[in-house]
């Protein structure tokens, strides 16, 4: 009775086996002839983002929606390709697509669990999910799944099929692919990462979100764990290795930035102008790169000086009190969550970390990072907000515990009290000879800011307007020993373009009569208002097309002599490019080559350079005289700073607008122009004493410094035409060759036909008496 019950149950059993397998093989007739094409994995074209490098091969910027990077098996590490079989899929190079031991072992496992603790998708699923399927859990989309497997692998080898999971997984971070995962988490590509590395991106598919090393770090290390516990055991690496690999302090990144150096404004440049000719979808998934004249060392330090300049700015202009407080309940889980909610709805801003504090007083300052990290503050580092830990702070204004501040991190790795700052700035180099654009910085934080002030702001440019006014100035037969009456001077509404002027110098004093070489040296406002008067607001204004700029920013009144008009740092770039090159007109550019993402050639710039096609603007002896006279400004005159880098083939000249409102510092060697700017959005004051000297000078300074570090010196030589002679300082006429006085150069025809009533007093000195330069 016994056994026949079970040869029933076991006849019931085989029965509902042929049924089940029936059915499925009804299934699957119906099923697979209706399965996708494989035609996007026969032909692969993942969604590559546009990528912009620098001319020396830095990345600046990705646009697109999926962060990509394509790798050939071939190129893929061993280790790496070992490290995802060992973790997804140990038995991939012997099933057929659906690994048949995989589903009963994982079947067994979670009978005994009594859940799903274990899943059997082979590496083959996965890419028939990912490229084909939902991710619905139905029984129908598991067994097409299954279907499309063993479709794939009977159309595939193997190395493609691997190929295409590494290259199209998602990783998170918005990385798809273990190259672009290696890029976000580590900045390194595939082929630089250690052991433990490999295992942590080998952890992620199975969950990119939970086992993220960036937001869940512990889980992210008991998966790495996990990783290398089956590559040793599967011998793919040996047990030192091991031991190693689970020692190794991993520092992952948690910004994430993936660029080699930050260039968003000029990216931003490129982006839109590209967007324009071949349309967002097609410019952001498929795989364009574009090389700029950006250089990197160039755009280093343009970063570097130009977030200087901004915090020093900043710093001399006190602390303006937290961002905001937070009422802090008392320590435990809800004063935590309620600070790391804050911290996590603001971001870090040029290297400026948010913080909450948790303890104040006038000596030191504990708070804590958004990363949870606990700092102290005091000393020196703590000095810019003293003022505000005093009790006798003003209520609301006090940092006491609870305030959000900002800080920032010392050379030693000690924190600082910071604030983000109001003022903004702007940056351009430019190589004068061929007008590419070098380095660009259109603002203090393009996350912050998007505005870029190097092409969009139009501001007065001032006293770095008035080397155009003399240049014009020698057209007419001016010389730079010219005398001109630094004295008052009283201007109609008329000639003022508007109401009644008493133009002044900055300093309210006058100097009476000198010479046009000092005049610019010292930046006399009246003198180039009475050179403008001499040659004509109408001329100069047509004269000035020549540079670049548009006339009609620039009425013809007086006020022109003193930069009334408007300009971009860009636009001014280039027009001082004009006097460093000797007098050719070269138009700013930065994009150079088009490449799409098999490598070809799609666009390349052509521009009209110095020796190939530039249009000749101006006289190579005023480009001369110009500069002569604007490296005694950098020598000794407003921008006598300049001296401290050292060298002699520097020329510029500062501006400063009414009330501060706008500085300025444009300069250049024979090889390169840079232009930088400081100012309000909303114009206003930069406060008492700040003048472009002051304020935009040293951003120029810092990064000439740098930019022109490796660089030879090469002078600023007299072209043909242009003769020296020696002069009477007072009057600017000739005085004997064998005398005393300063040497000045002049147009070979404009040389002084009349000596100075004072040339018998000049050989009561010798010839090498310190008089005798330029000046």
């Amino acid at each position: 009775m016994f056994s026949q019950r079970w040869h029933y149950a076991l006849a019931f059993v085989a029965g509902l086996g042929v049924v089940s397998a029936s059915l499925a093989g009804l299934a699957a007739a119906l099923i697979y002839p209706n399965l996708p094409s494989l035609d996007s994995l026969t032909d692969y074209k993942p969604k590559i983002p546009l990528r912009i490098y620098s001319s020396d091969g830095a990345l600046l910027a990705e646009f697109g929606e999926e962060r990509r990077a394509f790798m050939p098996i071939g190129q893929v590490p061993k280790l790496m390709q070992q490290a995802i079989i060992a973790a997804e899929d140990e038995r991939f190079y012997e099933h057929g697509g659906v690994d048949t031991l995989g589903v009963l072992r994982a079947a067994g496992a979670n009978i005994l669990s009594g859940g799903a603790s274990q899943g059997a998708s082979t590496i083959t699923m996965q890419v028939a999910r990912n490229f084909f399927l939902t991710r619905e859990r139905t029984l129908t989309r598991k067994f097409s799944e299954a279907l499309l497997a063993i479709k794939i692998e009977h159309n595939l080898p193997k190395d493609k099929i691997l190929e295409l999971y590494i290259n199209q997984i998602y990783l998170g971070q918005r990385a798809y692919g273990f190259e672009a995962a290696a890029r976000t988490y580590f900045g390194k590509t595939l082929g630089d990462l250690s052991v433990a590395e490999i295992a942590m991106l080998a952890g992620l598919p199975k969950g990119p979100s939970l086992y993220n090393p960036v937001v869940n770090p512990m889980r992210a290390t008991a998966r790495q764990h996990y990783v290398l516990a089956r590559m040793r055991k599967l011998d793919f690496i040996d047990e030192p290795t091991y031991q190693k690999a689970l020692k190794e302090k991993l520092v992952v990144r948690r910004e994430r930035r993936v660029v080699d150096v930050p260039a968003d404004y000029a990216a931003e440049m490129v982006r839109l102008n590209l967007v324009q000719q071949y349309g967002e979808e097609q410019l952001y998934n498929s795989g364009y790169k574009v090389v700029t004249t950006i250089r990197r060392a160039h755009q280093e330090a343009a970063n570097t000086a130009l977030w200087r300049g901004v915090m020093d700015y900043d710093d001399r202009h006190g602390y303006r009190g937290p961002e905001k407080s937070l009422r802090l309940p008392p320590a435990g889980e809800a004063r935590d969550t309620l600070i790391r909610d804050t911290l996590r709805s603001l971001h870090t801003i040029n290297g400026l970390v948010p913080a909450v504090v948790l303890a104040a007083n006038t000596k030191s300052l504990t708070a804590v990072l958004p990363d949870g990290k606990r700092v102290e503050v005091s000393g020196a580092s703590l000095r810019l907000a003293a003022a505000w830990l005093d009790a006798k702070a003003k209520s609301g204004k006090r940092i006491y515990p609870g305030a959000v501040v900002r800080l920032r991190q010392n050379k030693d790795g000690s924190w600082k009290i910071s604030q983000l700052p109001q003022i903004e700035a702007a940056l351009v180099a430019v190589d004068p000879h061929t007008g590419a654009i070098t380095a660009l910085v259109g603002g203090f934080d393009f996350g912050r800011n998007k505005f870029n002030h190097v092409t969009q702001a139009w501001r007065q440019p001032g006293s770095s307007f008035k080397p155009f006014i003399y240049s014009a100035a020698l057209e007419k037969g001016y010389t730079p020993a010219s005398v001109i009456d630094d004295a008052p001077l009283s201007l109609t509404a008329e000639e003022a373009g508007g109401t009644p002027w008493e133009p002044q110098n900055y300093d309210g004093t006058f100097s009476g009569p000198v010479r046009m070489r000092t005049a610019l040296t010292r930046s006399l406002n009246l003198v180039s208002i009475r050179i403008l008067e001499g040659i004509g607001p109408h001329y100069a204004r047509d004269y000035i097309k020549r540079f670049g700029f548009d006339p009609s920013r620039h009425p013809p009144y007086l006020t022109m002599a003193l930069g009334a008009g408007s300009v971009t740092p860009l636009q001014l770039a280039g027009a001082y490019a004009v006097f460093a090159n000797t007098g050719y007109r070269v138009a700013p550019y930065l994009i150079e080559k088009v490449y799409d993402s098999s490598g070809k050639l799609l666009m390349e710039s052509r521009p009209q350079t110095v020796t190939s096609g530039a249009p000749r603007v101006l006289d190579a002896r005023n480009a001369f005289l110009m500069s002569s006279m604007m490296q005694d400004a950098a020598r000794r005159g407003t921008a006598a700073r300049v001296s401290q880098l050292g060298r002699t083939d520097l020329a510029g000249k500062t501006g400063t607008t009414n009330d501060q409102r706008d500085g300025w510092f444009a300069g250049y060697s024979p090889d390169l122009v840079a232009v930088s700017w400081i100012g309000f959005d909303q114009p206003k004051s930069l406060g008492p004493g700040e003048t472009g000297a002051a304020s935009a000078l040293p951003i120029w300074i810092d990064f000439m410094g740098r930019a022109l570090a490796r660089t030879p010196q090469k002078p600023f030589a007299p072209p043909e035409g242009v003769v020296a002679a020696t002069i009477d300082p007072a009057t600017g006429e000739l005085v004997p060759e064998d005398a005393s006085g300063i040497t000045e150069y002049f147009y070979q025809e404009n040389l002084p036909q009349q000596q100075s009533p004072f040339a018998d007093m000049f050989q009561i000195f010798p010839k090498t008496h310190p008089i005798n330069e330029v000046q």
